[in-house]
């Protein structure tokens, strides 16, 4: 279970869409999510926690493979209607499964993006699970990009980088922004971590 429920984010899904389309309007800037994973330069993508589907409809613009996962079906139906072409898979990121080709086993994508607060919205005591199930869905070289608030919940960039570790995974690069902006132990923390190369 999700604590996306416990929150009333899903009540909230009609006017997510909303923020965005206000900051646009506005003239600010709103895929530096995006931007940053396009830095990787990936050939694809599973965007956990997609929402409406705001971060992979603009990686899919841009001609990545793009997969959408979340747990609310009806951020995933907002997704569908604007890009009925991305596969949009409902599921909750400490089970689910994206079969690759073949055996049905995980696949591997370049990179897994958790965006907008994804891991403040897991269920407490489960974000070891999470980060470990992500993992398995990256290919040799991949990496696990996220971005959340601290001291919303219990999980601390310690616990975090541990499970990371435990997922067979390394510490790249931590920002304070999607912009890179350096890391000053402020509140706000965007994590890149890499599945090391075979040696």
């Amino acid at each position: 279970m999700s604590r996306w429920w416990e929150v009333g984010g899903a009540s909230h899904g009609d006017v997510y869409d909303d923020r965005w389309k206000r900051m646009e309007a506005r003239g600010e800037w709103v895929h530096g999510e995006a931007d940053l994973v396009c830095r990787f330069e990936p050939g694809s993508v599973l965007d956990a926690g997609c929402g409406t589907g705001r971060v992979a409809i603009e990686l899919d613009r841009r001609g990545i493979e793009v997969v959408g996962v979340d747990v609310d079906e009806r951020m995933l139906a907002e997704a569908r209607s604007k890009a009925p072409h991305v596969p949009w898979i409902l599921g909750d990121l400490s089970g689910v499964a994206v079969a690759g080709p073949g055996d049905g086993a995980p696949r591997g994508f370049d990179v897994v993006v958790l965006a907008g607060n994804v891991m403040v919205f897991v269920e407490i005591g489960t974000e070891a699970t999470v980060v470990a199930n992500m993992a398995r869905h990256l290919a040799v070289g991949g990496r696990i990009v996220s971005g959340f608030q601290l001291g919303l919940t219990p999980l601390t960039l310690a616990d975090y980088d541990r499970f990371a570790a435990a997922a067979g995974l390394e510490l790249e690069h931590r920002w304070r922004t999607w912009d890179r902006e350096p890391y000053d132990g402020g509140s706000y923390a965007v994590t890149v971590h890499r599945r090391p190369s075979a040696a």
